[in-house]
């Protein structure tokens, strides 16, 4: 895969700890999620580095200081269901109020392309830094489809998270969607004939929730 100027591949070792344990086929359902939550949190932390802020006044025992805080209500989450949900909680950690919307897609087991089923967003959501949240980003059709109906809806700083990536999908995303900033902890190998990540960690989806 080439080099993208708005791609970051993520390659911090407390990170690839986490996903070594999430690949693993004995990790239960409730590790996996806790799993999830984790990476995301660490994930968060850099892609959110440039979060909008505040200068505010503080006092503190000993004097008034000026000091930046994050500017209220601005950033907003949209998971891709359903797997994207499991990353929700581990942006909350570090940005509570963030406003949350939903994307349903599914994939056609014929042709493998998204189809869309659901779309709820936030009131605003076109004045906020939305982050667009799914843990694997295979093809990129999904992607690329809840990218277009946030633009669609006004948004303008979109940026798209997700915890392991295949070179296809991430390719796609990142050629249709150059002013998408793209943060992806891990990169595999490749996609099988299915569409399914190599090695990737199986149905992201079933493991968050027990349908596997």
């Amino acid at each position: 895969m080439k080099n993208y100027d708005n791609v970051t591949i993520f390659d911090h070792p407390l990170i690839q700890h986490k996903i070594a344990i999430l690949r693993n086929e004995r990790t239960s359902t409730k590790e996996f999620r806790e799993l999830v939550e984790e990476i995301t949190t660490l994930m968060t932390y850099e892609a959110l580095r440039d979060v909008p802020t505040v200068e505010v006044e503080v006092k503190t025992p000993l004097e008034v200081c000026e000091q930046k805080m994050v500017l209220d209500n601005s950033v907003a989450v949209v998971p891709i269901l359903r797997a994207g949900l499991g990353m929700v909680n581990g942006i909350h950690t570090l940005f509570p109020s963030a406003r949350v919307g939903h994307i349903g897609l599914y994939r056609d087991e014929e042709t493998l392309e998204p189809k869309s089923y659901y779309c709820k967003l936030p009131c605003g959501i076109e004045n906020k830094l939305v982050l667009v949240v799914d843990p694997m980003l295979a093809t990129g059709g999904s992607a690329c489809d809840a990218i277009d109906s946030l633009k669609k809806a006004g948004c303008k700083d979109i940026r798209l998270m997700s915890i392991i990536g295949a070179p296809e999908g991430v390719s796609r995303v990142a050629e249709n969607h150059p002013d998408v900033k793209i943060y992806v902890s891990t990169l595999d190998r490749c996609l099988n004939d299915n569409a399914y990540i190599l090695p990737g960690l199986g149905d992201a989806g079933d493991r968050l929730f027990g349908t596997k």
